[in-house]
C-alpha cells in the first residue's frame, strides 16, 4: 500500500497540529509542551510509509535517524531508504542530535528552508572532524573565524548557540548505543567516528574512561531517560542515585567530571537496577500517577550541601518554600545567597526538588534547567497534587 501524496482528513489534523506546535517551538511554554508534541507523532509505520514515498507533507512533522549510518535525514531525502528495522523517529532535529545522530549532508535536516551560510557549514564541518571535542573561542580563532559572529549566526539560524550544538553532538555520541552494552566495535560504527581510537577518546571526555577500562573497575552506571522536558541522564551506583541532570545543561559535564574524581571512578552507560527504578518512578511522576520518590539516593556534596539537600527534600509536593525559609533552618537567616549555591549545585534534580525553592515575594528564579521547566514542574505539581500552592517564607 503506498501512501498518498496528500493526506486523508485525519492525518491532515494531525499534521497541521503538529506544524503549530513547530512553530513555537523555540518558546519556552511550547517546550514545556513537548510530550503532546511526541503524542501527536504519527503512527510509526505512516512515519515509514512516507519516508518510502518522500512524501513533502511530512515536512517538519518527523526526522528519521539511521541506526546503521548514524545519520539522521528529513522524510523526503533522497538516499537509498533503510530497512523498517533500522529507523528511529523523532520529532525534533533537537531529539535526533542528542540520541547520537548526526544530520545528513545530502538533505540538510538542520535547514529545511535553504542552505546555511558558508560560516554555519564550516562550523559544523568543523565540529564532524572532532565531535567528541570541543572547539574553544582560541581555536576557533586560529581557523580564522570570529568567535563572535559564529555565536551569533548559529543562533540566528539555528536557534541554539554553537556551544549548544556541539554539546548535543558529544553526549549523544557518548550515550547512543555504548549505554545498551554493546561491544565498542558495534558502539563505534554509526557514531560519525571514522577509527574506533578516535571513538574511545570521545568516550573518555564525556565519561572518564574507555569503555572497556571502564567495566574492568566498579563503575557508575549512567543511562538516558526521555522525558516530556527533554532528555536525561542519570548516573547510579550499588549505594544509589548520584545524578538526575537535563542533558542540554551546561554544567552536566562537569558534573559528570566531580562525580569521577570524588569517587574515583569512571561512568559507563548501562543497566543497574537503581536506574530501573529511576525510570519507572520518573514515568509515574510526569504521568501524575505518583509525584513522590522512594528510590536510594546518594548525593555527592560538602556537608553543609547535603544539609541544604535534605531541607528541600522536607519540602511537600505541590507546595514552594523561600531561600529565606531554607536559611533558617540551616541556622543562619542570612546565608540566602549560600542556599542559592547549594541548590545550584544540587545534581539530582526533580528527586531533590530544588525547584520548589523560590523568591520571598512569590516569583521564579534560580534553576539552572531553565525557568520554563521550573515553572512546568511547580504547575505539573500542583495540578496533580490537588491542592493550592502554599508558599512559606
Amino acid at each position: 500500500m503506498s501512501l498518498s501524496k496528500t493526506p486523508r482528513h485525519s492525518e491532515s489534523t494531525t499534521l497541521n497540529s503538529l506544524l503549530e506546535f513547530r512553530r513555537c517551538i523555540g518558546d519556552s511554554e511550547c517546550l514545556a509542551f513537548r510530550m503532546k508534541t511526541l503524542e501527536l507523532l504519527p503512527p510509526a509505520e505512516m512515519m515509514y510509509r512516507a519516508l518510502v514515498n518522500r512524501d513533502p507533507s511530512f515536512e517538519g512533522i518527523f526526522y528519521i535517524g539511521v541506526r546503521t549510518t548514524g545519520i539522521f535525514c528529513r522524510p523526503t531525502c533522497s538516499a537509498k531508504k533503510p530497512a523498517r528495522e533500522n529507523v528511529d523517529f523523532f520529532a525534533t532535529s533537537s531529539d535526533a542530535l542528542e540520541n547520537g545522530y548526526r544530520p545528513c549532508l545530502r538533505c540538510h535536516p538542520l535547514d529545511p528552508n535553504a542552505r546555511p551560510p558558508k560560516l554555519i557549514e564550516r562550523l559544523r564541518a568543523e565540529v564532524e572532524r572532532a565531535p567528541g571535542g570541543r572547539l574553544t573561542d582560541k581555536e576557533l580563532a586560529a581557523l580564522s573565524i570570529d568567535p563572535s559572529t559564529a555565536r551569533r549566526q548559529f543562533k540566528r539560524h539555528y536557534g541554539m548557540t554553537f556551544q549548544a550544538y556541539h554539546r548535543a553532538r558529544r553526549m549523544g555520541l557518548a550515550l547512543s548505543k555504548v549505554r545498551q552494552g554493546d561491544r565498542v566495535g558495534d558502539a563505534r560504527n554509526g557514531s560519525g567516528f571514522e577509527s574506533e581510537s578516535g571513538f574511545r577518546d570521545a568516550f573518555t571526555k564525556i565519561f572518564g574512561g574507555s569503555p572497556v577500562n571502564a567495566r574492568s573497575h566498579a563503575p557508575l552506571f549512567a543511562e538516558r531517560i526521555d522525558s516530556p522536558l527533554g532528555p536525561m541522564i542519570a548516573v547510579v551506583d550499588d549505594e544509589g542515585l548520584r545524578l538526575l541532570e537535563f542533558i542540554d545543561r551546561r554544567a552536566t559535564e562537569s558534573e559528570l567530571s566531580i562525580l569521577r574524581k570524588r569517587l574515583r571512578t569512571n561512568v559507563v552507560p548501562g543497566k543497574h537496577r537503581h536506574l530501573e527504578t529511576v525510570r519507572s518512578q520518573l514515568t509515574d511522576y510526569f504521568s501524575g500517577n505518583k509525584l513522590e520518590f522512594d528510590v536510594p539516593l546518594a548525593p555527592v556534596g560538602s556537608s553543609f550541601q547535603l544539609r541544604a539537600w535534605k531541607i528541600l527534600q522536607s519540602i511537600p509536593v505541590g507546595e514552594t518554600r523561600s531561600y529565606s525559609w531554607m536559611a533558617k533552618r540551616l541556622g543562619d537567616e542570612n546565608a540566602r545567597r549560600a542556599v542559592g549555591r547549594a541548590n545550584g549545585t544540587n545534581m539530582i534534580c526533580i528527586i531533590i526538588p530544588c525547584h520548589r525553592v523560590i523568591r520571598a515575594d512569590g516569583t521564579l528564579c534560580g534553576y539552572g534547567g531553565g525557568l520554563w521547566r521550573k515553572k512546568w514542574l511547580l504547575d505539573h505539581e500542583q495540578r496533580f497534587a490537588g491542592v493550592t500552592r502554599v508558599a512559606v517564607t
